[in-house]
């Protein structure tokens, strides 16, 4: 579907044309895949970017297995995943306090100490480079929330209807450019799903987190 992560960017942009130049509205991408997306839309529409951490959780044994996800001070969970493998309360604590470990480095290692834009009585967009279960994006969404933006947008390149379907309740707009029936890995929707390197995230701030929403 996707050569790569530009790519994508550049068919999502058509999607989003209704934004272009709108000096009320920033980039919100969730690293470390959905940068080099949400850069092409700085690009293409003219607005700051920058990073919303956020990090899934991984089953204990399990980590690429998700049972949740965690944004700043905001956690949700996938209940029926937990229920089935029977994860004790004690191997949740843990995983979450070891991600908020990594969200905390995260945050050090992308900025280089600059300040985060300010979101309160913006349009915000988050953007990634797709959805598979969507907590991830939940958990962000429901963060940015806690900031006052005064509209959230969803905008990634690729997701099932269903994520999308659970997320719709949360947000004022979603965009998405392919939508397939039955989906696996993100990964597989893409020629080129090269993992990205917290040196291209910080790239992509220093040319970008700019404009009238940064302090």
């Amino acid at each position: 579907m996707f050569r790569d992560r530009q790519h994508a960017g550049e068919l999502l942009a058509a999607h989003l044309s209704g934004y272009y130049g709108r000096r009320d509205t920033l980039l919100l991408a969730l690293p470390r895949g959905g940068v080099p997306v949400a850069a092409v839309l700085a690009r293409r529409l003219g607005h700051p970017l920058d990073v919303f951490p956020v990090h899934k959780l991984g089953a204990p044994g399990q980590p690429e297995f998700a049972i949740g996800a965690i944004a700043e001070d905001v956690v949700v969970f996938h209940h029926d995943a937990i229920a089935r493998l029977h994860i004790p309360q004690s191997a949740i604590d843990a995983t979450i306090a070891r991600e908020r470990e990594e969200l905390l480095r995260r945050e050090h290692a992308y900025r280089d100490a600059r300040p985060p834009l300010i979101l309160a009585g913006q349009t915000v967009v988050l953007v990634d480079d797709g959805l598979a279960t969507g907590y991830t994006m939940l958990a962000a969404i429901r963060a940015v929330r806690l900031h006052r933006p005064v509209w959230i947008v969803v905008a990634v390149p690729v997701a099932p209807s269903d994520t999308l379907d659970r997320l719709r309740p949360e947000v004022d707009d979603i965009f998405c450019v392919h939508m397939p029936p039955d989906m696996g890995a993100v990964g597989q929707f893409y020629d080129d799903f090269t993992q990205i390197t917290d040196d291209q995230v910080r790239e992509a701030l220093r040319e970008f987190a700019t404009g009238p929403a940064a302090q």
